[in-house]
């Protein structure tokens, strides 16, 4: 468990150090799952290397988002004056996802046929 957390956690730390390093727009936690998940395509490390921690951060992920939730409690005054934009850009940006996978989708099984 130990090694596999070590693997994880190296993962994220690296992507930290790219951030801070390149000073790059995106969450250093974005980096450090693209580098872990590299790292697992190009075979350097193995999928039983992080099986178990990964199905443990997996299986427990909701209670993840309870410091989030509790800040968005904290902070409604905030957000209650940007609701509508908030709410607004939620829904379009789901149908966009919504629709650009159902299209991939279609163009994925048209080619497989």
């Amino acid at each position: 468990m130990i090694k596999q957390c070590a693997i994880i956690f190296g993962c994220l730390f690296i992507g930290e150090l790219i951030v801070y390093f390149t000073g790059i727009k995106i969450p250093a936690s974005i980096i450090g799952m693209l580098l872990l998940t590299s790292l697992l395509l190009l075979k350097i490390i193995k999928l039983d290397d992080v099986k178990e921690v990964s199905n443990f951060f997996v299986k427990h992920m909701g209670f993840f988002f309870i410091p989030p939730g509790v800040a968005i409690m904290v902070y409604y005054t905030l957000f209650k004056n940007e609701l509508v934009a908030i709410l607004l850009s939620a829904i379009i940006s789901t149908l966009v996802v919504f629709f650009v996978v159902g299209w991939v989708y279609q163009k994925t099984m048209k080619h497989d046929e």
